[in-house]
Order: C-alpha cells, then structure tokens, then sequence
C-alpha cells in the first residue's frame, strides 16, 4: 500500500518564517489557449521537501550529488507525540536499529497551516548527535528539527541550527514537513525523491509504503 506523506503545494501555503511565498496561478487556460499551463512560484523548501547538505553548509553538496538510491530508504517512525510545544526531543529517542533513516512522529502536522505549527518539538543537540552516530538520515512532521523562532522561544533553547549543522555536516539529509506518519508503521520504506535540481533542497512527493497481508 502506498500512503501519501505530502502536503499539497498550493498557493498561500505556510512556509518557514520569510521564506518565499507560494503561488500557483493559470498562466494559460484551454479556452485562450488551448492548453493549461500553471505558473508555480515557491522557494527551494517549500512544503514536504527534503535539505541538502548546502542548506546551512558553505561547502556542503547539492542535491544532484547524491545517488537516487538516498530518497527510497528503511525508516524507523519513533513515536515522539507525547512531546508538547517547543519540547527537545532527546537522545534516548533515537534507537540502536538497522535503518537508513529516522522518521520522527510529533503529531505536529495536525498544527498545519497554523501558528502554533511554529511552535513544534524539536530535536536536542544529542539525539541530533545519536542520528549522526548511527548514520541516519532524518525526516520530521514538522516545520524544522530545530527550534523555529518566535516570540515563545525560551532562553534555553538551542541557537540557531545546531541540529541542521550536525545532520548536513556529515552529509546526514534531512526530510521536513511530512506528514499523516500515523498511517504506516513502525518499519516502512520511504521514497521521497526531490525535483531534478542543483540547489540546497527541493520540494519531494513523500511516499510510505506498507506491506499489507
């Protein structure tokens, strides 16, 4: 069974804070032109959309340089949805199990499109750490497995992108803004392959699949 993990792409659609802006309008019609055509404005993580390592690394590699066999992987979905607004997750979460890839489960995604979907979980400098040690690759149903800023942000929060710079700097991706993560289980495989670019990240169709009986 193949269950979408995507959230549309749609204009007017919550991005991080001062990211581009969303738009998809007609740029021709079949009736003017006997075609649709839509124009698509967004930025290069927009939506369910997957970081390279030259998101927050000056010499860190772009998109293309990895194989296509990166954005179909074994994850392992740790459930993390016990956790409230603006809670570390910590490194006890992260488990000692053959898989390419940690899918982290807050639940936050029923936030989306909201303010408080600002306020997520977000992953500790040492769970970041633990995913770094056992060579995971990482994806959350949230805006950002760093604190995003806002004017709840405590004084004890992480700075900046300590989890982006340990997961990218060692060439770890990282998969942000899944979401429906209820509907597979805890081993899946998931494919999660970006737009052909040369950039820092890109869009992706987030896909689980789940054996069925």
């Amino acid at each position: 069974m193949h269950v979408d993990l995507s959230h549309p792409i749609e204009t007017g659609m919550q991005t991080y804070p001062d990211d581009p802006a969303v738009a998809v309008r007609p740029h021709a019609t079949h009736e003017d032109h006997g075609v649709r055509v839509d124009a698509l404005e967004c930025g290069s993580h927009t939506g369910t959309h997957v970081d390279a390592p030259a998101h927050t690394e000056p010499d860190g590699k772009t998109l293309e340089a990895f194989p296509l066999e990166r954005f179909a992987v074994d994850a392992v979905r740790i459930d993390c949805r016990d956790l409230g607004a603006r809670e570390p997750i910590p490194a006890d979460r992260v488990p000692a199990v053959d898989a390419d890839l940690a899918a982290f489960w807050t639940g936050w995604d029923a936030h989306w499109g909201t303010d408080r979907y600002l306020e997520h979980p977000y992953l500790s400098p040492a769970a970041a750490e633990a995913c770094v040690e056992r060579e995971f690759d990482v994806a959350v149903d949230a805006l950002n497995p760093d604190p995003t800023p806002t004017e709840n942000a405590g004084e004890d929060e992480p700075a900046g992108f300590q989890a982006h710079h340990a997961l990218l700097g060692d060439e770890r991706l990282i998969l942000e803004n899944l979401t429906n993560l209820e509907s597979v289980g805890d081993r899946f495989e998931l494919r999660a392959y970006p737009l052909a670019l040369s950039s820092d990240g890109a869009p992706v169709r987030a896909i689980g699949i789940v054996e069925t009986v």
